[in-house]
């Protein structure tokens, strides 16, 4: 009786919950290409801020989508090279100087590293501050490796400025092209979406809150008002860090993009999970007694379904089949999203089981005194309680 609640009831709960009580997360409703606001009656100026460390494989494309915006108000673009090694400033000019838009990119070297900082967050609070020289409406924080859509920030712009928000973001589009990201992607995201519903992060009575680093359109006051980058400048997670102290102000909206995608592919599983790994410990507050929770709760989300479903009987294998099919059926818009095949809902829970494993190696690599580490750099001990 007991085997039998803990591997088929204690799931199939956790799934109707899953399914029926967080928000509808797994519907991936929350679109920017889903009732778009109209244009404003004046548009607001935007300077954008690029963190860049050793990006010139990607760095021509985008800033060159940046500078190519069609975008009807005053738009500028800094570009922080922090100390890269491989010609990344040179190639951003350059790619300015083939749309002879030379006026409208600043590139400046970030300055060494000090305590108490993660690399990216310094270099972007040295753009921040020198965009707020010139005091643009809103800042579009966006990572070097991200391509923009002709038309994205037009409408990051009339959204931020129709629904008064301080924060916009969309969560980019990640490359899903080989076997490995099919594997993977998708359910990077549809992960996400279960930690943060994106309805509940929209919804100001809401105290969920997040973010997606890759591209995100702040109010330059809101994000003054909120401590600018310097309250967040030891954070790991610095995009959720930020979308919460950005809802502290005022409304926000998260939401999934065509219009912003990864210029980076991952070739491989291994890959994949070096940048899971990066951060997965940091997400459960660098705690131990939370990291066996975890396992123990992934292993009966995603590993006992579908055991009681092959080796179970009666009630046992029939509670098992259904805990399947809710978690297989709640990937279906996800697997829409990213053109996959819906049969790789059936295969959550290996991918859950993967996951699981990336966030453990997190964890070691936090103890070994290796976290979050990012172009050379082991940044997860500056966040650790």
């Amino acid at each position: 009786m007991i085997a039998t609640l803990i591997l088929g009831a204690l799931p199939l709960a956790i799934w109707l919950h899953m399914v029926f009580g967080r928000g509808m997360f797994w519907r991936a409703r929350e679109r920017d290409d889903r009732d778009e606001p109209a244009a404003p009656a004046r548009w607001p100026s935007v300077t954008a801020v690029v963190p860049a460390r050793d990006e010139a494989d990607v760095i021509v494309r985008s800033i060159g989508g940046l500078l190519a915006q069609d975008y009807p108000g005053s738009f500028r673009v800094i570009l922080v090279d922090d100390q890269s090694a491989d010609g990344t400033a040179e190639a951003a000019r350059e790619a300015a100087r083939a749309l002879g838009a030379e006026d409208r990119l600043t590139v400046m070297g970030g300055q060494p590293l000090p305590a108490g900082w993660t690399g990216k967050l310094w270099a972007v609070s040295q753009g921040v501050e020198r965009a707020s020289a010139d005091a643009p409406d809103y800042l579009l924080l966006t990572d070097a490796d991200i391509g923009h859509a002709p038309d994205n920030l037009r409408h990051l712009a009339a959204r931020a400025e129709a629904g008064g928000y301080g924060l916009v973001s969309l969560m980019a589009k990640l490359s899903c092209a080989n076997a490995a990201e099919r594997f993977l992607i998708p359910a990077f995201v549809y992960f996400f979406q279960m930690l943060y519903p994106f309805a509940a992060v929209n919804r100001a009575t809401s105290k969920v809150a997040a973010a997606a680093g890759g591209c995100m359109l702040a109010r330059r006051e809101a994000l003054a008002a909120a401590g600018g980058i310097a309250a967040i400048r030891h954070e790991i997670i610095d995009d959720c860090a930020l979308g919460r102290r950005m809802k502290a102000q005022g409304p926000i909206w998260l939401g999934l993009t065509e219009r912003a995608v990864s210029l980076r592919p991952y070739d491989s599983v291994a890959e994949i999970g070096r940048m899971v790994s990066r951060s997965a410990y940091a997400q459960l507050g660098y705690s131990p007694i939370v990291l066996a929770g975890v396992v123990v709760g992934m292993v009966l989300t995603y590993i006992a379904p579908p055991a009681a479903a092959i080796f179970g009987t009666g009630w046992l294998r029939a509670m098992g089949v259904g805990a399947w099919a809710l978690m297989a059926i709640s990937f279906l818009p996800m697997a829409r999203f990213y053109r996959v095949s819906p049969l790789w809902g059936l295969a959550l829970p290996a991918i859950g089981g993967a996951y699981t494993g990336f966030t453990v190696q997190s964890a070691i690599q936090v103890w070994r005194g290796r976290g979050g580490m990012w172009k050379g750099r082991a940044q997860a001990q500056a966040g650790r309680a």
